[in-house]
């Protein structure tokens, strides 16, 4: 078994998801296609299926995937003041303030299909 680690995330618009991923998030491009594209940094690949992929197509039983929830990749960063407004700049929207607790602080970003991406930095200890 490959000990890579993937995860799949469920997007509405291949391009958009590509140009977030790879530009305010900096990950890299893989693989793309019309219905998929593939990117990744530090060893994390996200696999980005759009409605037209097998990983984004209804399931056997008729549930349609969808982008949003609250399961999250979590990306963790040294300055998060920083990147918060980095991102504000760029038009990334966040699900509200950063939430501080004694392991450290947060913020939930959204990529442009709703999905939750969350920002960390650790605590100094």
């Amino acid at each position: 078994m490959d000990a890579a680690i993937s995860v799949r995330i469920i997007v509405d618009d291949i391009p958009a998801a590509v140009a977030f991923y790879t530009g305010p998030l900096g990950f890299a491009l893989e693989a793309q296609t019309p219905a998929f594209a593939a990117v990744v940094k530090h060893g994390l690949k996200l696999l980005l299926s759009g409605p037209k992929s097998a990983g984004g197509k209804p399931l056997p039983d008729g549930t349609a995937q969808a982008p949003g929830g609250w399961n999250r990749v979590m990306l963790t960063v040294t300055d998060i003041a920083s990147e918060i407004v980095r991102l504000k700049a760029a038009g990334v929207p966040f699900r509200g303030e950063p939430v501080t607790g004694p392991a450290g602080t947060l913020a939930i970003l959204d990529d442009p299909s709703g999905n939750p991406i969350e920002l960390w930095q650790p605590a100094a200890h």
